[in-house]
């Protein structure tokens, strides 16, 4: 797949800014910028300055300068792609972005397409797939969470335990197939209760990554919240509340929010999204039944769910206290999985005796003035608490790619099906063939195993500049 042609792109985002960067790759990278550079202090060509330095100088295009820039200097393989490239930093126009890469195409670039700077490094063995891929991850991340775990991937903490794993798994695989050469002698060189420990190591790593996609997968996208409640409780003045602005439509008329309303916001350093839904009631107005509906949708879809409540109007009516209590035991029923924050909205309007008594009722409810921002700051800190991020903090290996999550399960069920043969005491020939597969998983992860589809979906979802 490795083109020899030379690319180009703008590796910063399109419109007019302070400054712009054109990226070059490929072998005529230096000698086309040569053709287009006046330094403004060396009489030298670019082709013969050392790499890895910045000349300061003039893009003429014939007789016509198009711009003072700065052109940096990386000579292969000591480049981001393995190939020369070279980088140009010229102001942000518009125009003065356009024509100069149009004057590059026309001494022979081609236009890049979609991640192929990062496809080349790949091609040309200056990153594995996974941290490929965390290229993209980084690129995209919007909070300290999100980009820890890409950075993390990025320096090949994944791709470097996947590897330990396959090279242990390789070094018994070969000896297993050594073993087969010599079937008839009965003979074997594989160590059973050796290959035995080292199955039950992969197994607890795999197993230890694979349930980490589920804190990775929600950190990476930012984690569901669903405010519900009856109307006019608040919900959505505590969205405005959290996201520290007028988000949300608040009236005294129950039903206003009659769609969701979703926002997101870091917290902690990880990502939060806060749906504010429908009120909850029995209603006949069509529109508001739709909207009450989408809540109970988008309770299912929620990773946290917080129910409000207005502590001002049940404190003083054993009714509806009873009937708050026998809809947060609904919830908990229906959704036991779910971590659920039990909020008493307006605690500025109630006096310590009436907390103390919904507190008698509701043992774990928390109080708030969405109003005031009275305990906002808490709740942050509770939800904050309801993640786990354990493993983030302790710099462990988190999974958060679905390629890499599907690549880990197919592994795991191998590596489970050479387990049970060890134990069954299974010959080693179709020993090798499970071990073959659970090796052929492990290098779809890191890039070993690989083709064109794969890498062409993979890059298609990068800038056309990285």
């Amino acid at each position: 797949m490795i083109n020899q042609d030379t690319i180009v792109a703008l590796a910063t985002p399109s419109g007019a800014g302070a400054i712009a960067v054109i990226r070059l790759s490929g072998s005529e990278a230096i000698s086309i910028a040569d053709s287009c550079f006046k330094s403004v202090k060396s009489t030298k060509k670019l082709s013969s300055q050392k790499t890895h330095t910045i000349h300061l100088g003039h893009i003429i295009d014939a007789d016509k300068t198009i711009d003072e820039v700065l052109v940096s200097i990386f000579k292969n393989p000591n480049s981001y792609t393995g190939e020369d490239v070279v980088e140009i930093s010229c102001h942000g126009s518009n125009y003065i972005q356009q024509e100069i890469i149009q004057l590059f195409l026309r001494k022979g670039c081609r236009m890049a397409t979609a991640g192929e700077f990062t496809l080349r490094a790949f091609l040309k063995g200056k990153l594995d797939l996974s941290q490929a891929e965390a290229v993209a991850d980084l690129i995209a991340s919007d909070n300290e969470a999100s980009h820890k775990i890409a950075m993390q991937q990025m320096r090949g903490g994944f791709s470097s335990e996947i590897a330990k794993l396959r090279e242990q798994l390789l070094n018994f695989a070969s000896l297993i197939e050594l073993e087969l050469d010599f079937a008839e002698e009965d003979v074997e060189f594989a160590d059973r209760t050796e290959f035995k420990a080292l199955i039950e190591r992969i197994s607890f790593v795999l197993k230890r990554l694979i349930d980490s996609f589920a804190v990775g997968n929600v950190i990476k996208n930012g984690i569901p919240v669903a405010i519900v409640g009856e109307p006019n409780v608040g919900k959505s003045t505590l969205l405005n509340a959290l996201l520290n602005e007028e988000r949300a439509i608040v009236s005294e008329i129950a039903g206003t929010t009659r769609d969701t309303i979703e926002d997101e916001i870091s917290i902690g350093g990880i990502g939060f999204r806060f749906i504010d839904t429908a009120g909850i009631r029995e209603t006949k107005d069509v529109v508001e039944s739709i909207g009450i509906k989408k809540t109970f949708e988008k309770i299912d879809q929620a990773q946290v769910v917080i129910y409000l409540f207005d502590s001002d109007v049940i404190s003083n009516n054993s009714e509806k206290s009873h009937n708050v209590v026998v809809e947060i035991q609904k919830i908990k029923n229906k959704y036991p999985q779910k971590p659920l924050i039990i909020l008493g909205n307006k605690v500025d309007k109630i006096n310590d005796s009436e907390v103390a008594n919904l507190k008698s009722q509701i043992p774990d409810i928390q109080f708030l003035s969405a109003k005031t921002g009275k305990g906002v700051e808490e709740l942050t800190h509770s939800l904050l608490d309801l993640i786990n991020t354990g493993a983030l903090r302790n710099n462990e290996t988190i999974v958060t790619n679905t390629r890499h999550y599907d690549a880990l399960l197919k592994a795991f069920e191998e590596i489970q099906k050479v387990k049970e043969g060890l134990k069954t005491g299974l010959s080693g020939d179709l020993l090798a063939i499970d071990i073959r597969q659970a090796l052929y998983h492990f290098g779809e992860i890191t890039g070993e195993i690989t083709n064109d589809d794969l890498l062409g979906n993979i890059f298609a979802n990068f800038c056309i500049g990285k």
